[in-house]
């Protein structure tokens, strides 16, 4: 993410989304009631008679939106911002909805929050770490995924076609093998390739990779887990994997969070979670708050950010598109470490 202009003192922020975490963080920057500014395309609507409207040509605009509606969609790349026309040469006070993906602009308006400003200058900084890219590999299949900001993405999977009865004659491990590898210098890797897993596939992988493809062994880190798969891969971003560039990504930081959460109940620590957290937020108990990307976008949940940012506590907002952040949700989806116990 790259800050164009900022001025608080006007309440205006500027951005260009760089990558699809920028995406993400926007639909957490983004709430009802602001105003958003942007180049968009509107259509003029214009009579040619009484009976039929006819669809005029869409016309490129810079146009003000009052925010109703923000949904991510990452299936599709993209966020959409929905609400009615505040600013503009066309069609005031008509709804309106803006597309934006990687490459767009845009300017917010509102009153910036600490922790708003502080997720700012993550994206900002994230925009020069390493991406990080798992190929969690048994001998049954490899899953290709990218750790995202917001989560972990899928990219691919492959069968390894050793077994049951689809593959009577059944593929050898290097047939396997030379499959993965081709996906693998299809896929966007970034830096770093942490390939995980259980049992000696990984192993056997890595020592294949560094012989066929040394480019790509230049990016492998291998680490062992219990589980294969997307399951394997949440099983690495709990425990760290060995891998400072796992744990520093935002995924990795939310998912040690959750888990110092649950360390801390299994032990009736110095932790608090779903309604008594908002009787402390205003105490000063609280040292870091975890909430989920859906009760933020709440009342209660906008209450208490507000009381833990004026007592200067942390604020940490935790995306429900991977599994700590379904942890939080199943604990209501807000949650405390605080800084004495309490009770």
């Amino acid at each position: 993410m790259r800050v164009l202009k900022r001025d608080l003192r006007e309440g205006e922020i500027k951005l260009r989304l760089e990558s699809m975490d920028d995406v993400w963080h926007l639909h957490n920057l983004v709430f009802p009631g602001e105003l958003v500014r942007a180049v968009t395309f509107r259509r003029e609507e214009g009579v040619a008679d009484k009976l039929r409207p006819e669809r005029m040509e869409k016309r490129r605009v810079y146009l003000g939106i009052r925010v109703e509606d923000v949904e991510f969609h990452a299936f599709s790349d993209r966020l959409r911002i929905a609400g009615v026309i505040a600013e503009g040469d066309m069609d005031l006070g008509q709804h309106h909805t803006l597309n934006l993906t990687v490459g767009d602009d845009l300017a917010i308006v509102k009153e910036w929050k600490r922790h708003e400003l502080r997720r700012i200058e993550e994206a900002v900084a994230a925009t020069n770490r390493p991406r990080i890219a798992c190929l969690a590999i048994d001998d049954e299949e490899a899953v290709l995924a990218h750790v995202m900001q917001y989560g972990v993405r899928e990219v691919a999977t492959i069968k390894s076609g050793r077994q049951g009865k689809m593959f009577p004659g059944g593929r050898t491990k290097a047939d396997y093998f030379e499959e993965v590898l081709g996906k693998l210098r299809l896929s966007e890797l970034g830096d770093a390739l942490l390939v995980l897993g259980p049992g000696f596939e990984r192993e056997d992988f890595a020592v294949y990779a560094r012989d066929k493809a040394p480019e790509i062994a230049a990016k492998l880190r291998v680490h062992g887990t219990s589980h294969g798969g997307l399951t394997g891969i949440a099983e690495a971003l709990k425990g760290g994997a060995g891998a400072k560039v796992l744990e520093e990504s935002r995924v990795g930081v939310e998912t040690l969070a959750v888990e110092k959460v649950l360390e801390e109940i299994a032990k009736g620590g110095k932790v608090a979670y779903g309604p008594e957290v908002e009787a402390l937020a205003d105490t000063g108990a609280v040292e870091t708050l975890l909430i989920t990307d859906l009760a933020v976008r709440t009342e209660a949940g906008e209450r208490v950010m507000r009381a833990v940012d004026q007592a200067r506590g942390k604020v940490l907002v935790v995306s429900t598109h991977h599994d700590g952040g379904k942890k939080l949700a199943s604990l209501g989806g807000l949650a405390a470490l605080l800084r004495y116990r309490v009770g």
